[in-house]
């Protein structure tokens, strides 16, 4: 990469991982917030890993939430933990679903997880190494996105966490399991580095 050091990320799932799993959520009072997040985040940043999280909110095609209500709750979770010294570089969310409600989402995209379109997106707009990268989630779709993206996954038993490990099948096993987001911010910083 031309001399530069190579710039590699942890994506985030939101709900279970970051925060928890609450439901569909359209606005930061009903988010509950985990205790270890910020420290987690911040043990990230100081490793030199972009945070970014990438979640699928089908609320938006359900008709539960509106794309801009969720825009909001974003920006306010980014708020949240810049203000205290936890830095998300971006959020990234697909709000379409096959089946839904609302004619405008109602489509497949390849931005939903398991497919790996939030991460490729991201990797281009912030010129990520995904090989040297990482997918943190609660989830076997999670898991699967990040592993069709090329990084190193972790799945964490917050959220779905420990229903998702009994199910995933042997093919799409994570790299690693960790408790949750503070034991897998620890064992991604004391990882050697692909750069």
């Amino acid at each position: 990469m031309g001399g530069e050091r190579v710039k590699r990320a942890v994506f985030l799932d939101r709900d279970g991982t970051l925060v928890e799993n609450r439901g569909y959520i359209c606005d930061i009072s009903r988010v509950g917030f985990f205790p270890f997040a910020v420290a987690a985040v911040c043990e990230l940043n100081r490793a030199g890993y972009r945070v970014i999280v990438v979640s699928n909110q089908s609320a938006v095609a359900r008709g539960i939430c509106s794309q801009e209500q969720v825009l909001v709750l974003h920006q306010r979770l980014q708020a949240h933990f810049r203000e205290q010294g936890a830095e998300i570089a971006a959020f990234y969310h697909c709000p379409f679903l096959a089946d839904g409600t609302v004619a405008a989402y109602r489509r497949q995209s390849p931005l939903r997880k398991p497919e790996p379109g939030m991460l490729l997106l991201a990797a281009r707009d912030h010129q990520l190494d995904l090989a040297a990268s990482f997918m943190v989630g609660d989830g076997a779709d999670d898991i699967e996105a990040g592993r069709r993206a090329g990084c190193r996954t972790v799945l964490v038993r917050t959220g779905y966490g420990r229903e998702s490990e009994a199910r995933l099948q042997a093919e799409r096993k994570p790299d690693f399991i960790a408790d949750d987001l503070a034991a897998a911010a620890r064992l991604i910083t004391s990882l050697p580095g692909r750069d």
